[in-house]
Formats: structure tokens, C-alpha cells, sequence
């Protein structure tokens, strides 16, 4: 298997308990999450040598979170230790026609106060095949987008295949902002993954007539921002989860790929959700395996979209399933009995 480099924020997750909400609750659930980190996971489990990278402090706290990741196979040798605190987010579930909501508590947070003294690049990504990022690390600060780069030119200097999940987060920073640095990064990138808000608030591309939040999706749209983005930034391959919001407990769930030449558009699942936080974490996670492993794109891409769906029944940010789960479902076996 192969040496796959992240990077990014990993948080203490505080979560109200089942659908309780925020005022109602007395205590909260604690797990660890974060893009970058739910990726490595997820690969980690899939058999692959996984490193992630970030500075956390070298308080308790801290160290619980070190151990997660260890806990879940991802090699922490290249964590910095410092800093003051670790990024905290609060989550209360959704259902139904309400939706979830996240607080962010996670200003001057340890990765946030990093200096590129923390980290040597050239030993992270001696060996290594992937890089996988995600649009949050550059929208937490001046400072995590001049590490970032540094991390992206080494990637390059040692050969390595990057890709991007786009993750905008309004909490974090201004569509312009997003769009001027994002713009910028995507010179260093071979493989692009983003939504029809992503692509849009980052890189400026509308996807046609879709409205996800009527459960409507226009691939034609898809399509031709796809190809204007590839003839812009030179990608290898982009592609998009495509969610159909029936509801917070109910959505339908696909995704479109595009190297080039030919799209190819999955197989649709319709998931009842458990917890769809880290949903496109694991898609990103599955697609990097399958370009990997699975020989083309198609397959690569359902390997992604199956490995996903299972996300979302899922308790916390971990997508905590084995590839032959993953094959199992992309296989068709989708009934759910049980396993004896």
C-alpha cells in the first residue's frame, strides 16, 4: 500500500447527545474530528501507511488526541507539539426538517499559531505517493496558508500526487478570500474535489440549474464547470459528491467524475443518516484508495460513493469501516441483514 501524507486540523468534537438540542443539554458527547484527519483515518483503515500532520498542544488534552489518531493505525510522527489549545467544535444533530448546526470554537488553536520551523517536509514526504488537503487549513489564517504552500512545493519536489477537497466554510472566512487563495493553490493540485458550493465560492464556477436544497441536481451543470475547471487548472481528475437534501435525516447521495475526456456518474444511494459529519471526508478518503487500487476511475469513484454512504451511519467524525465492507455495498449488497 502506499504512503499517504494530511494535513489539517484535528478538534475535540463535542456533540449534544442522539437529536437533544443545544439549550436542552446537560452533557455532550466527546470524539476527535477534522477533515484532514477523518481522511487519514479512513485511509489507515483501508491498509495504507497514513501519516497526518498538524501541531497540537503538549497538554492532556492534546495528548488524547495523539492517541485517537494512533488508536485508528495513523502514524503521529510528524505532529508538532506547542501551542496553547486545541480547535473546538460544537455539533447538535439535526432531523427531519430541522437542520444540524455546528459552533466553532476554535480561534488560536495550536495549527493556527504554527511556524514552519515545526515541520521538516522533506522528510514528510520522503517515499510518499499522496497529499491530500482540504480548503479549511488555508481559512484558519495568514499563517497556515504560508505552511500549507511550503507543504505543496515540497509535495511536488518529491513527486507526489496532491489533491484538494475544496470544504468552503463560511464561518471562517469571505467568498473572496476563499476565491484568491484557492485560486492561487490549485497550480499544485492533480486531483479536485468540491461541491456545488465549493466550486463556486472558491473557484468561481456556477454548476447550471441545481438546488440541492430541493433535492434537484442538474449534471449538465456539473458537466460544464467540470470541463471549464480542468481547461483552467490542468486537473487529472474532478469530481463532486452530489447530495440530494430530502430532509436532515434523509438524502440522496451520488457523485460525478471527470478526467478529461468521459464523466461517469455512480450509482445513487438513499441513506437514513446517523451522522453525516465527515460524509465528505470518507468520499475523499475512498477516492484517494480507489485511484489507487481499483484500476480506473469508475470504480474508483463507487468504491468513494459506497464508502461514503456507510459513513453516514456512522456515529462521530470516523468513517470506521474496512475496504471489504466498502466492496461489499459498491458490489450491490445493500440489504443490511445481519452479519453471523
Amino acid at each position: 500500500m502506499a504512503k499517504v501524507v494530511t494535513m489539517g486540523e484535528i478538534m475535540l468534537r463535542l456533540s449534544t447527545p442522539g437529536n437533544n438540542r443545544f439549550v436542552q443539554s446537560d452533557s455532550f458527547d466527546v470524539v476527535y474530528g477534522g477533515g484532514e484527519a477523518n481522511v487519514a483515518v479512513s485511509l489507515a483503515n483501508y491498509g495504507h501507511d497514513t501519516y497526518f500532520v498538524t501541531k497540537l498542544p503538549k497538554h492532556e488534552i492534546g495528548q488524547s488526541a495523539v492517541n485517537n489518531l494512533r488508536k485508528f493505525g495513523v502514524n503521529t510522527d510528524f505532529i508538532a507539539r506547542g501551542g496553547e489549545r486545541i480547535g473546538i467544535y460544537y455539533l447538535e444533530s439535526g432531523a427531519s426538517m430541522r437542520a444540524s448546526k455546528v459552533i466553532y470554537d476554535r480561534a488560536n488553536s495550536a495549527i493556527a499559531e504554527a511556524e514552519l520551523k515545526d515541520f521538516d517536509f522533506d522528510a514528510i514526504f520522503e517515499g510518499a505517493t499522496w497529499f491530500h488537503w482540504t480548503g479549511i487549513t488555508p481559512a484558519l489564517g495568514q499563517k497556515t496558508r504560508i505552511i500549507l504552500e511550503e507543504a505543496l512545493i515540497a509535495a511536488k519536489r518529491h513527486h507526489v500526487t496532491v489533491s484538494v477537497d475544496l470544504n468552503y466554510r463560511k464561518k471562517l472566512w469571505t467568498p473572496k478570500e476563499a476565491q484568491e487563495t484557492m485560486t492561487y493553490l490549485m497550480q499544485y493540485v492533480d486531483v479536485c474535489i468540491g461541491n456545488e458550493e465549493d466550486a463556486e465560492t472558491c473557484l468561481g464556477f456556477k454548476p447550471g440549474k441545481s438546488d440541492v436544497t430541493k433535492g434537484e441536481l442538474e449534471l449538465d451543470g456539473y458537466k460544464s464547470i467540470f470541463k471549464q475547471m480542468q481547461e483552467k487548472f490542468g486537473f487529472k481528475y474532478v469530481c463532486t459528491t452530489l447530495r440530494e437534501s430530502h430532509s436532515a435525516s434523509d438524502n440522496g447521495w451520488s457523485a460525478l467524475i471527470y478526467d478529461g475526456k468521459e464523466f461517469y456518474h455512480s450509482k445513487k444511494y438513499e441513506i437514513r443518516i446517523v451522522d453525516r459529519v465527515g460524509g465528505g471526508d470518507s468520499f475523499a478518503a475512498g477516492l484517494v484508495h480507489g485511484l489507487l487500487t481499483k484500476g480506473n476511475m469508475n470504480n474508483a469513484l463507487e468504491f468513494a460513493v459506497a464508502a461514503s454512504a456507510l459513513k453516514h451511519t456512522i456515529p462521530g467524525d470516523f468513517n470506521l469501516v474496512s475496504e471489504s465492507e466498502v466492496n461489499t455495498l459498491a458490489g450491490g449488497d445493500a440489504s443490511g441483514r445481519v452479519q453471523r
